[in-house]
């Protein structure tokens, strides 16, 4: 969200506590415009198909728990691993990956707000004594080398200043055979500068990098690539469901926020949402560790 006047140099990337700062500050307002089931892109269209889609409305937090569910389907967790959730978010997937696969779960995030409502939703469950919440920064983890025998990554590593960092540091943890996912945005084209800028903003991130790199950097980790997916079309129709939104509940979020966060968000809400539909993929990576 608007965590910096427009104009700001975001191509340095933003510190862990910006990025924390932002979760804190506007964590309510993008539950008002993504959905409050969790922290990442939905799943509206389903993987592989383009069927057509004319409303968003409504779809937010169901689209969010397709996603989760693909997700807990793609890592194939067993009941007796250990998985690092690198940006947990509010805590839904972690928990809901526990709950389905009898696994233990590990969550981080830079975000106190964040860690609050995972501690919160925690409460609430059924994964108790499976799930734990801690603040931590993606790109120098606080735990020894080997210590989980998976990982994934939701919608964190477009947030990350140095993002070959936050791979050496998924990489360092794992076990030998460890597999990792992630998601990841990739820039496609040439886009106009006020969309990027209106990208890196909303999101406090810097400019998305093409998928070249990505693979790039994710060889030179260390990591195998075993399974890479397109989930492009979701994340145009998140875009979509986000300008939608901001201007149905504009007033509701002026009332939370104030005249001057919506007088900064106002003119970054169409450059975002052309920006997405015209110059964003979005792609799922199946890692591993030999």
């Amino acid at each position: 969200m608007p965590a910096a006047a427009p104009g700001a140099d975001n191509t340095s990337g933003p510190t862990p506590d910006e990025v924390g700062e932002m979760y804190d500050e506007f964590g309510d307002m993008l539950a008002m415009l993504l959905g409050g089931s969790a922290v990442h892109i939905g799943m509206y269209v389903p993987h592989g198909d383009r069927p057509p889609v004319t409303s968003l409305i409504g779809l937010a937090d169901v689209g969010q728990d397709q996603q989760t569910e693909f997700l807990i389907d793609t890592i194939d967790l067993g009941p007796d691993d250990h998985l690092l959730d690198i940006g947990c978010g509010t805590g839904g997937p972690a928990i809901r990956l526990a709950e389905r696969t009898g696994g233990r779960v590990t969550g981080i995030t830079v975000s106190r707000g964040q860690l609050a409502r995972c501690e919160e939703r925690l409460r609430e469950s059924t994964a108790a004594g499976r799930v734990e919440f801690a603040r931590a920064n993606a790109m120098r983890l606080d735990y020894a080398d080997a210590s989980f025998d998976a990982a994934w990554s939701i919608d964190c590593f477009p947030h990350l200043s140095d993002r070959p960092a936050g791979l050496r540091e998924a990489y360092r943890v794992l076990r030998p055979g460890g597999r990792f996912l992630m998601t990841e945005f990739a820039l496609r084209g040439v886009p106009d500068p006020a969309g990027v800028a209106a990208y890196s903003e909303l999101w406090t991130c810097p400019p998305p990098r093409p998928f070249p790199k990505l693979l790039t950097e994710v060889a030179e980790a260390g990591f195998h690539v075993t399974k890479v997916q397109s989930m492009t079309s979701n994340a145009v129709l998140s875009g979509e469901l986000m300008h939608a939104l901001y201007r149905e509940r504009r007033d509701e979020i002026e009332e939370r926020y104030g005249k001057e966060t919506t007088f900064r968000t106002d003119p970054l809400m169409r450059p975002f949402r052309d920006f997405c539909r015209d110059h964003v993929d979005y792609y799922l990576l199946l890692l591993r560790k030999d």
